[in-house]
């Protein structure tokens, strides 16, 4: 009996985990029009976050990002993806609002479709790409995730991607 409860907890743990998937490409220009090229952040971590300047979690999720950029500088590649009703203006105030370093890109919506893969979806939402553009999280605003968007859960999160890879021997 205990080793099918155990069998069966391992597989609802491995059901429950993110499935790991090649991050789709993108070429995308930010408010200044200036493309940025998922290609050419390979060898550093990537926080994509699909965001809108009139979501208030998406507001509160500055601040964590900040606190990103702070621990990990340039080992850490921060992407912001908006999309329609935003627009130039309304990113150009979001931006300087919060005092934004890194960059907005400005999508139609065909590249969240490719990340989030259904037609309607709620905001924020982030994946955590590997250095090898391997989507290894992704995390939806809601109540399980909370602290994410709004306390001190991303930084773990991200020090998981960090942290050495146990060699198993044979």
């Amino acid at each position: 009996m205990r080793t099918v409860l155990s069998t069966l907890f391992c597989a609802l743990a491995l059901l429950a985990a993110d499935p790991v998937r090649r991050a789709p490409g993108f070429a995308l220009p930010d408010v200044k029009a200036e493309f940025h090229d998922l290609a050419d952040y390979r060898g550093k971590v990537v926080v994509l976050e699909f965001m809108q300047t009139t979501c208030p979690h998406c507001a509160a999720f500055t601040t964590v990002l900040e606190k990103v950029q702070k621990k990990y500088g340039d080992k850490v590649a921060i992407l912001a993806v908006a999309n329609p009703p935003d627009n130039q203006k309304t990113l150009s105030e979001y931006i300087s609002e919060h005092k934004i370093t890194y960059p907005i890109l400005y999508d139609m919506g065909q590249m969240a479709f490719s990340y989030i893969r259904t037609g309607r979806f709620d905001l924020p939402q982030v994946y955590l790409i590997d250095a090898k553009g391997m989507i290894r999280r992704h995390f939806e605003y809601g109540p399980m995730a909370r602290d994410i968007f709004e306390g001190d859960g991303f930084i773990p999160e991200i020090d998981r991607l960090f942290a050495p890879v146990p060699v198993t021997k044979k």
